[in-house]
């Protein structure tokens, strides 16, 4: 058996998320049946990240072992297979040891706001014509790079074993017509990043001060925090492996 890495991307807003289930369209779901078909193997991916329904991916990567020996060609016939809203970029002949999720040293997530309406931009970002300070949207973004514990930015009915999560980078960029929070940590929790945009624009609004929204992230609450970010503004970028890793396409 051969061991491969599968990058890829998609729009996630006809789909009930990543994460295969029974009787549901899945991301991982239909990457899995496009790859059985071609491969004529069971097959079972193993991914880098799990995004939740609604959201999109610039990049993303999963992991299958296969004894059919894959070549360049063989995207062409894979995507042929895939739902249009999914896409095969690349695919890595891999270690056997080597793992899409374990190996992953960050993954960068960005969120869209849209100033002004756009009906092509309405399925990629969040509409939001509210005033907002982007100096104060700064401020909190540094909030969240000086803290580890993130349990009030975690939705229920979650079933990890910790709440540490460690951020290298949080901003906030303007551009002609979107305001966009970007953020890179080496995980994140369900509905995370969405909690983190929402309860920001909270400060960004002047609807609670600094001081309040350290509060929340302090409290160990999710019930305080604020989630209502919808998930079309929201996308998984890139996933960051060490250099070495990804050295031999197919």
């Amino acid at each position: 058996m051969q061991r491969y890495f599968i990058e890829v991307q998609y729009k996630g807003t006809s789909f009930s998320g990543f994460q295969t289930q029974p009787n549901a369209l899945t991301i991982q779901g239909e990457i899995d049946k496009a790859l059985r078909i071609f491969l004529r193997e069971e097959i079972q991916t193993t991914t880098s990240s799990r995004t939740d329904a609604g959201v999109h991916a610039h990049q993303n990567f999963l992991h299958f072992d296969t004894s059919v020996k894959i070549h360049q060609n063989h995207i062409y016939h894979i995507n042929s297979i895939l739902p249009s809203d999914i896409v095969v970029k690349n695919i890595y002949l891999m270690d056997a040891k080597d793992h899409a999720r374990f190996d992953a040293l960050s993954r960068v997530y960005t969120y869209h706001l849209l100033r002004r309406k756009n009906p092509f931009k309405r399925e990629y970002t969040w509409f939001y014509p509210h005033e907002i300070q982007l100096e104060k949207l700064q401020e909190a973004a540094i909030q969240i790079v000086n803290r580890t514990d993130f349990t009030s930015f975690s939705k229920k009915n979650t079933d990890v074993l910790t709440f540490q999560c460690k951020i290298i980078s949080a901003s906030w960029v303007q551009t002609e017509d979107e305001i966009i929070f970007t953020v890179e940590a080496n995980r994140y929790l369900r509905g995370m990043v969405r909690g983190l945009v929402a309860t920001q624009l909270l400060v960004g609004r002047n609807k609670i001060s600094i001081e309040e929204f350290n509060a929340i992230a302090n409290s160990g609450d999710c019930e305080q925090a604020d989630f209502s970010a919808p998930a079309s503004g929201l996308f998984l970028e890139r996933v960051n492996y060490p250099n070495s890793l990804l050295q031999n396409p197919v």
